[in-house]
């Protein structure tokens, strides 16, 4: 197996939105196309900032690189996150104002299997 971790670093106050968007666009798309959503989470920071991420398992690297391919193809998708991030100010606008960093991350086990 493969795994993926996906997080960001958002303020506060834009956390509803954003999650909203990864539920009904998001998601959905990902599982379409053979994303495995392991679970997502959120934690609340001093400084008005929530670090969210989720951990996504693919049978293989080839596997992930296949997926993601398939979902930068999809022009439905596209247009749809398009048009959220320009309903919420923009794309630049979001990641100057409201989406302080971006993180995706390959895992490896340590746990031994036979």
């Amino acid at each position: 197996m493969f795994y993926r971790r996906k997080s960001y670093l958002i303020k506060k106050d834009f956390v509803e939105t954003f999650n909203t968007h990864f539920n009904k666009t998001n998601l959905p798309n990902q599982i379409k196309y053979g994303s495995r959503l392991v679970s997502r989470w959120m934690k609340e920071n001093d400084n008005d900032t929530v670090e969210i991420f989720a951990i996504w398992e693919y049978k293989s690297y080839e596997d992930y690189r296949e997926i993601e391919s398939k979902i930068q193809s999809d022009k439905v998708h596209l247009k749809r996150i398009k048009d959220w991030y320009e309903q919420n100010g923009g794309r630049e606008y979001i990641r100057s104002e409201y989406i302080l960093e971006m993180k995706n991350d390959f895992l490896e086990s340590t746990v031994e299997t036979d």
